[in-house]
């Protein structure tokens, strides 16, 4: 598996309540971010890991440099305007590949699911894409994922009291979704969910892969809670 980390963004609302690591850099039990998801890439199967990174997060991007692995590895350093324009940047490096996993740098998730899930997505089905969703919604602006009976996906949509999961954040693609992404890119789209729905709007065949929680990083009351969450499936 071929994995692809978006650690590009300035983390602005955790340096605004008071934490003054770039976000790739926040620990959760002594573990920063950026290494907790390579330590599982390379758990699950890595066969290469690709990261971007802005250009001012030098403080990360020496951190970066620091990293040694059996696998390719690979820092892309560019400014990009959005969580889509990143992952354009970083697919540039992925063309070869015939499936990838993209997440962002700061969703946390219980490693058990996530080893299921790799798994489901290598031994493939009838979808190009296999995007996991959680009933779990701490998000300000969550993305609504509208599945059928088969957790096909239908649509993403901005709000919906109907649709049971929201978007997680985790993506595991063929290269029919890059191909997707090359002209969302031309037409000016812009944001993953635009992409994604995208993605469904070209009619690819998508997935949804339920996981139990899925946490994201975006404030400083995040880090504990989502330090608790780890702890307690630990235990």
């Amino acid at each position: 598996m071929n994995y692809a980390i978006i650690a590009a963004g300035e983390g602005s609302r955790l340096v605004q309540e008071g934490i003054g690591c770039p976000k790739p850099l926040v620990r959760l039990n002594g573990v920063a971010l950026i290494d907790r998801l390579i330590g599982l890439f390379l758990r699950h199967e890595a066969a290469s890991i690709s990261v971007i990174v802005n250009e001012e997060m030098k403080e990360v991007q020496e951190h970066l440099k620091s990293i040694r692995t059996e696998v390719p590895f690979r820092v892309v350093v560019k400014s990009t305007p959005s969580s889509m324009h990143s992952f354009y940047e970083i697919s540039r490096h992925l063309r070869e590949c015939d499936r990838i996993c993209l997440t962002t740098v700061d969703t946390v998730f219980r490693e058990e699911e996530f080893g299921e899930y790799i798994r489901a997505f290598m031994r493939g089905g009838d979808f190009d894409g296999l995007m996991a969703v959680t009933d779990y919604i701490d998000d300000e602006k969550p993305l609504y994922v509208q599945t059928d009976s088969r957790l096909m996906i239908r649509d993403f949509v901005d709000e919906s009291r109907l649709c049971k999961y929201v978007s997680g954040g985790v993506y595991c693609l063929n290269n029919a979704c890059l191909d997707v992404l090359d002209r969302a890119m031309a037409d000016g789209v812009s944001r993953m969910r635009n992409y994604q729905r995208r993605l469904a709007g070209e009619g690819l065949r998508l997935r949804a892969y339920p996981f139990s929680k899925i946490i994201d990083v975006d404030h400083a009351e995040d880090i504990r809670t989502a330090e608790l969450f780890l702890q307690g499936f630990r235990s």
